[in-house]
C-alpha cells in the first residue's frame, strides 16, 4: 500500500507522516486489496481538514473530516474510511 501525503497551506512534519502511516496500517489489516492512498491535509482558518482517497479493487473510497486538531481529524477520517471499506468488503463477499 502506497500512502501519498500532500499539504495545502501546511508543512508535513515527520510526526504527522508517522501518525498517518500508523493509522492507515489498520486499513491494510482489514482489507488486503488497498492499492494506494492519497491524503490531503489543509488548514482553513481555525479548522484543520483531512481528506483521503483510497483506491481498492473495484472501488474508490473518499472521506474527509474537519476538527480543531489535525491528529483527531486524521483519526476520525480513518475511522470513516474503515467503515466504508468494511461495508464494501461485506458487499463484495456476499455477492460471490
Amino acid at each position: 500500500m502506497q500512502v501519498i501525503v500532500t499539504g495545502h497551506h501546511l508543512e508535513i512534519t515527520d510526526s504527522l507522516r508517522v501518525h498517518i502511516n500508523s493509522r492507515f496500517e489498520k486499513l491494510g489489516r482489514h482489507f488486503d486489496n488497498v492499492t494506494d492512498v492519497h491524503v490531503i491535509l489543509s488548514v482553513e482558518k481555525l479548522m484543520q481538514k483531512a481528506e483521503a482517497t483510497v483506491h481498492i479493487n473495484g472501488a474508490t473510497v473518499f472521506a474527509e473530516d474537519h476538527q480543531e486538531d489535525m491528529y483527531s481529524a486524521i483519526d476520525d477520517m480513518v475511522d470513516k474510511l474503515d467503515r466504508q471499506i468494511t461495508k464494501h468488503k461485506e458487499k463484495v463477499s456476499s455477492h460471490r
